[in-house]
């Protein structure tokens, strides 16, 4: 299916042809305007019988799109690594609520916590439900070809920080993609009190809601992960003392 983004022209066939001006990928709910008219129409993907312009019909139950861009993020790193790109990084974690999950791309060094922050470089599922695309100049369904080219356009002095080789990193990653593409995505999300010497297997989360659970080969954590966590990992800040005597 072709994508669904503000600026789509569709055809309903009793309004005629009009442009979706709102789009929630989570629900399926778009707004359009048709003609001259004033006023924007709600209308449900899953029941209008909604067709692109082109008369190729929105199967949104049929052929859902991707919640979340991770997976194809993941594709562009990869496709990056191999060109010599190798220290450009994607990490990813969940929102608060639990609802959606961020994602984040830097260069440099393989710092996960202390991450540099670009313009465009970052994300979340949440605004990419109403809009999906990246932020950098992208169209919506981009390739990782087309993703990669519009980085490069977008910020080249960024990505030229990414230049240099991380061998342990590539490896770990091009792996991961295998196991994982195109339909699902990793989560470096360490999920509160962890025990001694222990890591726990790194949640990997499907891109869309048609595809079964993930039931392929555990997928180990980036190198030097576990160098993070040496001693009982929390990420709660300890309480002090309290004197009950006094």
């Amino acid at each position: 299916m072709k994508p669904i983004a503000p600026g789509t022209v569709i055809f309903h066939r009793h309004r005629g042809y009009g442009v979706i001006t709102t789009v929630n990928l989570l629900t399926g709910w778009v707004s359009a305007r048709f003609g001259n008219e004033r006023r924007t129409l709600d209308l449900n993907l899953y029941c209008a019988e909604l067709q692109h312009a082109c008369g190729e019909a929105i199967l949104f139950r049929h052929a859902p799109p991707d919640r979340m861009p991770h997976a194809r993020l993941m594709a562009m790193v990869r496709l990056l690594h191999a060109a010599g790109y190798q220290r450009l990084y994607l990490y990813s974690w969940p929102q608060a609520s639990g609802l959606h999950w961020r994602w984040h791309l830097f260069t440099g060094s393989r710092a996960w916590m202390q991450r540099p922050w670009r313009v465009g470089w970052f994300g979340a599922g949440s605004d990419y439900n109403f809009n999906p695309v990246m932020g950098w100049g992208d169209a919506p369904g981009a390739t990782a070809e087309e993703l990669a080219s519009a980085l490069a356009q977008f910020d080249p002095e960024g990505l030229a920080l990414a230049l240099g080789r991380d061998e342990d990193h590539s490896a770990w990653f091009a792996e991961t993609c295998d196991a994982l593409l195109p339909h699902y995505m990793y989560s470096l999300d360490m999920q509160g009190h962890l025990a001694e010497n222990e890591l726990p297997a790194m949640p990997i989360i499907a891109v869309n809601h048609a595809v079964a659970p993930y039931s392929g080969p555990q997928i180990t954590w980036p190198p030097g992960w576990a160098n993070l966590w040496p001693h009982k990992r929390s990420h709660e800040m300890p309480l002090p003392g309290l004197d009950l005597v006094s």
